[in-house]
């Protein structure tokens, strides 16, 4: 599944937690986060916690990878690590101007 807005990621999050038979408590209990926290980023929160969302999403058993030109693939063997700066400047830049 491809997503570029904090709102799609939170659909994504919503409907796994729906398909898994999960309320929003569950899923906060689950990714050691607060209910409300959990309301915020399925609304598609622009400035959600990126800790907390590799949480909610672990919690989900759902697993985040990037793909795209200049993104280098991880050779086999140990895992590779890429440190993003300032992801909200990322989602920025790929942001569609039309929406």
């Amino acid at each position: 599944m491809q997503f570029r807005t904090p709102f799609e990621l939170g659909l994504l999050i919503r409907s796994a937690r729906h398909a898994r038979g999960m309320t929003q408590a569950d899923l906060a209990r689950a990714a050691g986060v607060g209910r409300q926290w959990i309301v915020a980023i399925e609304a598609g929160k622009p400035r959600a916690e990126l800790g907390k969302t590799f949480q909610a999403l672990a919690a989900l058993d759902l697993s985040l990878s990037v793909h795209g030109r200049g993104v280098p693939e991880p050779q086999s063997g140990p895992r590779v690590r890429i440190a993003v700066a300032d992801v909200e400047a990322v989602v920025r830049a790929h942001e569609d101007p039309t929406r």
